[in-house]
């Protein structure tokens, strides 16, 4: 998955590889909490005091209060409710100054396993964990920074039978007319750029050659909304599996046969999540960002971002076009589908 990160605008020369090859070029992906990150209160304990200990479990949900990001989590599974960003003042932000939602929800589904353990919690200006272990193995945790954008959420998952957990996310909103309402879409700039190489060690935008920073383009879904032309997020997975709903998405997605696309509803995703995987979101510059696939790593992975400004970001078109956003909203399909087999790698 890609890492929790946030972002800061830096001059680069790499700006005449992005006039050869078409390309955007990302900022570093380093910031200073003083102009981009906030502050957590969470459980009665607050980030600018700093805290590294075990409290209580609430019953039924609890709430986590940034500056910039707020959600709500249920203690008995760690599901998710109400992300949304605050929409206060930050040269970063990427919302247009308007209280954003993002995910009405992201529910694991257990299937019987419960979390009983107090909650881990470490809480420290804008960075924050929790965790907490069940029955048969099952362990939870939920990291989160309270900032403007970049990789600022994900959730990892793990069950003493290594099978995987099926995670269902549902997108903010029901009224698809309302500026609000946010939606799943193919981004058009990626699709103008298919198969192209774009990146910062790209010597030709044909043949690359492939590497590190030399990423070919692949089609892209993103979530975006009607209130702001900088507002973009993408799901962002690491060995996970997203499971195909084959009611969604029966126009162009599904005859060009592109698995990023295919099948893909337009307010609610569904994935097969490996114990030791992880599923969250980046916003911004990183979910736009043309990278290449996150390893397979269950146990011990890196979390930082060192792409240092040397990969292309494409951005996205604002109004997104109709044609553009995935549809219908949500299907059952998929809901029932067989468990992907356990990660074995």
């Amino acid at each position: 998955m890609k890492a929790l990160s946030t972002r800061t605008t830096v001059v680069s020369t790499v700006v005449l590889l992005a006039a050869l090859f078409g390309g955007v070029y990302a900022p570093t992906a380093q910031a200073s909490k003083s102009n981009s990150c906030g502050t957590y209160q969470v459980l009665g304990k607050s980030g600018s005091t700093r805290f590294d200990g075990t409290v209580p479990a609430p019953s039924g949900t609890f709430h986590v209060q940034g500056t910039y990001t707020q959600f709500d989590v249920r203690s008995s599974d760690f599901a998710i409710f109400n992300y949304a960003f605050t929409g206060a003042a930050n040269a970063l932000d990427i919302t247009g100054g308007h209280f954003t939602p993002v995910y009405a929800s992201k529910i694991p589904d257990h299937r019987g396993l419960t979390l009983t353990s107090g909650v881990e919690l470490k809480v420290s200006d804008g960075d924050l964990l929790l965790s907490r272990i069940g029955t048969g193995g099952l362990s939870m945790k939920i990291q989160a920074k309270d900032c403007a954008q970049g990789g600022i959420f994900q959730m990892e998952v793990a069950r003493g039978d290594n099978a995987r957990t099926r995670i269902v996310h549902r997108l903010a909103g029901t009224d698809t007319a309302a500026a609000s309402t946010t939606f799943y879409f193919d981004n058009a700039n990626f699709r103008a750029k298919l198969g192209q190489f774009l990146g910062a060690d790209c010597q030709n935008a044909q043949s690359g050659p492939p590497s590190t920073y030399c990423v070919r383009v692949t089609p892209r879904v993103n979530i975006g909304n009607g209130l702001s032309g900088k507002f973009v997020v993408r799901d962002s997975a690491q060995v996970a599996t997203r499971i195909p709903q084959a009611s969604c998405g029966p126009d162009f997605t599904n005859t060009l046969g592109l698995s990023e696309t295919k099948d893909h509803c337009g307010g609610m995703s569904i994935w097969d999540v490996a114990s030791g995987g992880r599923l969250g979101m980046v916003t911004g510059a990183d979910a736009t960002e043309v990278a290449n696939p996150p390893t397979a790593c269950v146990t011990n992975c890196l979390a930082e971002n060192q792409v240092h400004g040397r990969l292309a970001v494409l951005g996205f078109p604002f109004p997104v076009a109709a044609g553009s956003r995935l549809a219908p909203r949500a299907s059952n399909d998929g809901l029932a589908a067989p468990l992907t087999p356990p990660f074995t790698g």
